[in-house]
């Protein structure tokens, strides 16, 4: 039996202005830029497909469009077209979740998605302590017993490894490292099937990356759940998924497991990626 996908995405489209007569057949563009009328395609026919308990990285430089993606798909930006869909019981498959409305996409990211942002200030209230932003996050997904969720945010921050005698504390006073392990453990309370990861380990020291993705890489071997890793860095990716996609200028273009990408890469700019990471 062939297996089906968590997630589907096809043909997804997002562009920052209107389009010109000279740009809408995609002609006449600086990479991904109209120098006409100034619009910029940043995702361009942009499908595939996460399958349960795989982890998939995104790869590519700044301004490839990686980053807008996922936050087309965690809802923080409107898609211009195409479609997802999420296989999360009967029926549901069927469904583009780009076009349920708010509170369905609201359902959506409380229970079906978590994510973990490059800037921990964009997933984490800062001036919340640590256990209260777990605690908003489980209050979203429908808990409302107070001694439960303390217990489940115990937990949590253990499996971080942030020590529970600061678990009161605000994360504007932790290292980027410990406010990334907080976001980790929040964006994993309510159990979701799929965690999307945006530039995680960016700006932190290598010992510390290193321990961030040890932590990622055990919790998805632990809790089986799907991943997708947006990075700029090939050794992030390399050390995290099992399947890669390469972006450009908005599109798609390279894909294939991991190693293959690595020993084999097709295109002269995936060439040029692994060869700088050599």
């Amino acid at each position: 039996m062939h297996e089906e996908p968590l997630l589907k995405v096809r043909n997804l489209q997002k562009q920052f202005g209107d389009g010109c007569s000279r740009c809408k057949e995609r002609q006449n563009l600086e990479k991904n830029y109209c120098p006409n009328c100034g619009t910029v395609y940043a995702c361009q026919d942009i499908s595939f497909d996460l399958f349960a308990g795989e982890i998939l990285g995104i790869v590519g430089e700044s301004g490839s469009g990686k980053s807008t993606m996922m936050q087309c798909l965690y809802f923080d930006a409107e898609v211009t077209s195409g479609a997802a869909y999420i296989d999360a019981g009967p029926g549901s498959a069927e469904q583009n979740v780009f076009e349920l409305s708010s509170q369905q996409k609201r359902y959506i990211r409380n229970h079906q998605y978590g994510m973990v942002y490059q800037n921990p200030v964009h997933g984490l209230k800062m001036n919340f302590s640590s256990v209260g932003n777990i605690a908003e996050k489980l209050i979203a997904a429908g808990k409302r017993n107070v001694s439960e969720m303390e217990e489940t945010s115990k937990n949590l921050l253990q499996n971080v490894h942030i020590p529970l005698f600061r678990m009161k504390e605000e994360p504007r006073n932790f290292s980027g490292g410990m406010q990334q392990r907080v976001q980790i453990a929040k964006a994993l309370s309510n159990n979701p099937p799929i965690l999307f990861l945006d530039e995680v380990t960016t700006g932190l020291d290598l010992s510390v990356q290193a321990n961030v993705l040890d932590l990622i890489k055990r919790i998805q071997r632990e809790l089986g759940i799907s991943m997708i890793v947006v990075s700029h860095d090939l050794a992030v990716i390399r050390m995290l998924a099992d399947r890669t996609i390469v972006m450009l200028n908005g599109s798609i273009i390279e894909e294939g497991l991991t190693d293959q990408i690595l020993e084999d890469p097709q295109h002269a700019y995936t060439q040029q990626l692994v060869y700088s990471l050599l």
